[in-house]
């Protein structure tokens, strides 16, 4: 028995001796890329194509009654303009013209009669003294004359450059700066005039309140064609101004007709609105400036 333990012993030793020379099994080891997440390309934003200037392309909702409102034009000669029978009959990518063709005028809007005033006497310079006539004397009138002419350009060369002035705003006439206003309607107003998000003021009344011209003008549009108005009316007040009441519950003008100023045009509602009110713009050539800068103070 203690031969055979040896023999086990020897064999065990022998067998843990190949083991420790026999190298390592090595598992293959597999290159693998980590994909990057894709990134989509930038892709530059379309811009719309830009509308030749006095045109106009017709895009999807435009109506032409809005086209001819945010331009200030009248929506009547604007279908004359393009041959429109039917003002409704407008299709998307149309392309019409905003100023008449040639030979034809835009209807002027007579401009309300301003009382004027005699103008102020005019002030007259001391006339100089007189001096008899001599050789020395026209010596030194043209003398003086020279240095008068020549003092204006010797100021103006030594004064700096003006710096370059901001765009100015759309100019008015002289009868526009005459022209005299009166508030819309009573009310308390419950929206001041925002450009980028309230285009006129929001006053606050009862229905069937009285809604009056604001000046004196003819009325452009009367009826309910623009989206977000209501019943609405236009009243233009003369080539560049005009001023537009909405969300009316009734309208008492029809196109064409001339109003004057404070004459009930329309009675207040809330066409096309969640309450009671009256939407007041004034518009500037076809832009919306603040009421305020034309209603006097109450």
């Amino acid at each position: 028995m203690t031969k055979n333990y040896s023999l086990f012993l020897t064999a065990a030793a022998l067998a843990v001796l190949t083991a420790c020379s026999t190298p390592p099994t090595q598992v293959p080891v597999e290159e693998r890329s980590v994909p990057l997440p894709t990134v989509p390309p930038k892709v530059a934003p379309v811009e719309e194509p830009k509308d030749k200037e006095g045109y106009y392309t017709v895009r999807k909702g435009d109506t032409l009654i809005r086209i001819a409102f945010d331009r200030g034009l009248n929506y009547r000669e604007l279908a004359a303009w393009n041959n429109l029978a039917n003002p409704d009959d407008i299709k998307v990518d149309q392309v019409l013209r905003l100023t008449p063709p040639e030979g034809v005028q835009v209807t002027a809007v007579p401009t309300p009669q301003v009382e004027k005033l005699p103008p102020p006497p005019r002030k007259t310079a001391p006339k100089g003294e007189k001096r008899p006539y001599s050789e020395t004397a026209v010596a030194e009138l043209q003398k003086a004359e020279n240095d008068k002419a020549e003092k204006p350009a010797q100021v103006a060369s030594a004064a700096p450059a003006p710096a370059p002035a901001a765009a100015p705003a759309p100019a008015m006439s002289a009868e526009e700066r005459e022209m005299t206003w009166t508030w819309p309607s009573d009310g308390r107003v419950v929206a001041q005039f925002d450009e980028g998000k309230n285009k006129g003021i929001d006053i606050a009344g009862r229905p069937g309140q009285q809604v009056l011209a604001a000046s004196a003008g003819k009325v452009m549009y009367a009826g309910s064609g623009i989206r977000g108005y209501g019943n609405l009316v236009i009243v233009k007040h003369s080539n560049s101004l005009l001023s537009a009441y909405a969300h009316n519950r009734a309208i008492l003008v029809k196109e064409g007709q001339e109003v004057r100023r404070g004459q009930a045009i329309a009675e207040m509602g809330d066409s096309d609105t969640d309450a009671v009110k009256l939407h007041f713009e004034i518009r500037q050539q076809g832009k919306p400036v603040d009421p305020s800068k034309f209603l006097p103070n109450r």
